[in-house]
């Protein structure tokens, strides 16, 4: 399952968003390290259910009215300090927990009401945006500093006659999540000496931040915008980065109030309507969140988790079916399953994602929208309709 991990620095507001987006009891309080040990839940990326081309919706769990949530791991660890490459806080637990994350949300308190260290001060007392590159370079310096204690090890290698960088950087950053084409790619866009010997200091942080980039990609949670200054938000917002306005109480209160019964609401919507009696303190609070809402497009918290699945890492949202005309599985359940799969992926790549078996047993692929068969080399589009022949179907 696609991982995506919550980072930032204590009191930022990570677990209210990670309590809101999996639905999960956490600890959430105002002091730091609330998050000792890191939790794992489940949440959703949200993106248009194929029924909706069809007269009737599939009724599948997870789709709301064509509103299809796809499941993935959301991961909530412990807050980062200045330092916790170095080890300080709990900085080597945090990173160490980052290690299988496919993207990163960086939730960042745009109220200022956190200082460096995590620590409540008055609203607008601390800049927002220090907080923005503080998680990188943390990010950057450790997996630089993982490069350069395992740096002999290549140079060893080197020695050999048929040694192959490319292999030796992917054999060392494999438990980072690279692989050998993500290194291969960094090194293409590197300039480097080609004895490993020669290397320097520059060189392995160069090919850390790189590394980085390409493997642990992240986008901002702008956090708690209902209580920020407003020039807060539009400096974060004018920002060259993916940067999503979020308040992660208010997505919490919906999904509360919605689960209550009070309102009518599906995570990432722009608006909600209230169908169950309230009173005026909760009345008054709601119109204060539809109009921080209808300022931001919504809570944020889908749309964060939305922009790492679907922005930063591009993937596609692929239906595998046993009927291609009805888009049914054995049972006669309508769609009822969802893969996320990196841009390029075909067919046969799907059959593995449903079961290594019926990747074995490949035989050949029809696309349920043209009842049409597609060649293995066929690439995936989003809300693709597949019904894979396989010998082991």
């Amino acid at each position: 399952m696609l991982s995506v991990a919550l980072a930032g620095k204590p009191n930022a507001g990570k677990s209210t968003f990670y309590t809101a987006a999996t639905r999960a009891d956490v600890d959430v309080a105002n002091y730091p390290f609330t998050t000792i040990d890191a939790n794992r839940g489940v949440s959703h990326a949200r993106t248009d259910c194929p029924c909706l081309d069809r007269e009737e919706r599939c009724g599948d769990d997870r789709c709301r009215d064509g509103k299809r949530y796809v499941p993935i791991e959301l991961l909530d660890v412990a807050g980062l300090v200045p330092g916790a490459h170095e080890g300080k806080g709990l900085g080597n637990q945090f990173l160490d927990e980052l290690t299988n994350a496919d993207a990163i949300i960086n939730v960042v308190d745009a109220s200022g009401a956190t200082n460096a260290e995590g620590e409540p001060v008055e609203v607008g007392e601390h800049d927002p945006l220090d907080d923005i590159d503080f998680v990188e370079e943390e990010m950057d310096l450790w997996l630089a500093g993982i490069v350069d204690r395992n740096w002999e090890s290549v140079t060893r290698k080197s020695r050999s006659p048929d040694f192959d960088i490319d292999e030796a950087l992917a054999e060392m950053l494999t438990g980072f999540g690279a692989t050998e084409a993500d290194v291969a790619a960094s090194l293409r866009s590197l300039e480097y000496p080609e004895d490993p010997q020669q290397w320097t200091d520059e060189h392995r942080e160069e090919l850390a931040r790189d590394v980085r980039r390409r493997t642990k990609p992240i986008v901002v949670a702008a956090n708690k915008i209902d209580v920020a200054p407003e020039e807060n938000v539009e400096r974060l917002l004018d920002l060259d980065k993916p940067v999503i306005p979020t308040t992660a109480e208010g997505e919490l209160a919906l999904r509360n109030a919605a689960d209550a019964g009070v309102v009518d609401y599906d995570p990432g919507d722009p608006d909600f309507e209230i169908v169950g009696d309230v009173s005026d303190q909760q009345r008054d609070a709601l119109t204060g969140l539809r109009g921080t809402m209808a300022e931001h497009g919504g809570t944020g918290v889908q749309a964060a988790l939305d922009e790492a699945v679907y922005g930063l890492l591009d993937r596609v949202t692929a239906f595998p079916v046993q009927d291609a005309s009805k888009w049914t599985d054995a049972s006669g359940d309508v769609l009822p399953d969802a893969f996320l799969l990196p841009p390029g992926s075909t067919p046969v790549d799907l059959a593995y994602a449903v079961h290594s078996d019926i990747g074995d047993g490949y035989l050949h692929a029809v696309n349920g929208r043209t009842d049409r068969e597609v060649g293995e080399g066929y690439e995936l589009e989003e809300g693709d309709v597949i019904k894979i022949v396989s010998t082991a179907s």
